[in-house]
């Protein structure tokens, strides 16, 4: 299928490694351009010469910024011009008390993975609706809408991504722009990876061991019996990207193997 990204130009927030990273690799493939987003120089440089090597005759770029910082936010737009597409895919998570949680880990939550993805839209989808073309692509999580018990702090953030995504989406009403949010399952990302190399290490497991006993003892029901892989979860923000989904508009798209007990 040609999803008609070449000549398509794309911004992804947090796009040096995990879900960002296999979009990355799959939206050049398609022949789209590419501006890699990483918190530092060193990662964001060494992410884009990693992808010219695969992709030399590719367009890749990179901009650093940490988005935990209003300011880096603020720069980072004004570089960002001729964006046709926008994964807001940035984001912090952890396993924290409700009752031990701070405020001021409360707001870091809110600060990365809300108002990264508001600031960049309110700067790019103008630009979107006035050339009657673009895509924005929310990467969000189940857990905004099944909050588990101890991350409470990140579900609320999923949430409030999905709601903002859905508000965004009635001001492009008669233009062929859309906004749409992808819910992710339980994805083997490298921050995910590395908590479980950790785990298994320290109860003298093998890798594979420890995956399967927290799948089962998390999602046991999961329809894949695994972990979802980065790339699984690109191929669905990919087809969002093209001129091809149309159609699909205002909508929370499932990629969670039926983690949610949802019809």
């Amino acid at each position: 299928m040609n999803l008609e990204l070449k000549e398509k130009k794309a911004f992804i927030s947090g796009s040096t490694q995990g879900i960002g990273f296999a979009i990355a690799k799959q939206l050049l493939e398609e022949g789209a351009s590419v501006i890699i987003n990483g918190r530092n120089d060193e990662k964001t440089e060494w992410t884009v010469k990693k992808l010219q090597q695969e992709f030399p005759e590719a367009d890749v770029s990179g901009i650093a910024a940490d988005f935990a910082k209003k300011e880096d936010i603020i720069k980072l737009s004004e570089e960002l011009t001729d964006i046709d597409i926008l994964i807001n895919n940035v984001g912090v998570f952890g396993i924290d008390d409700f009752y031990e949680i701070s405020d001021e880990d409360w707001y870091h939550y809110f600060e990365v993975n809300v108002m990264s993805g508001m600031r960049l839209s309110r700067k790019l989808l103008p630009v979107m609706i006035k050339k009657n073309s673009g895509r924005i692509i929310f990467i969000s999580s189940e857990s905004g809408v099944n909050v588990p018990e101890n991350m409470i702090h990140y579900g609320m953030t999923k949430a409030a991504m999905s709601a903002l995504s859905n508000g965004l989406s009635k001001l492009t009403k008669g233009t062929a722009v859309t906004v749409n949010t992808i819910l992710g399952g339980p994805t083997y990302s490298d921050g995910v990876a590395s908590t479980v190399e950790q785990i298994a290490e320290g109860q003298n497991l093998t890798v594979d061991q420890m995956k399967e006993i927290i799948i089962q003892n998390s999602n046991p029901h999961i329809l894949l019996q695994r972990f979802i892989n980065p790339e699984e979860i690109a191929s669905l923000a990919v087809y969002l990207s093209s001129p091809l989904s149309i159609a699909i508009n205002g909508a929370s798209l499932r990629a969670d193997s039926g983690v949610l007990k949802i019809i």
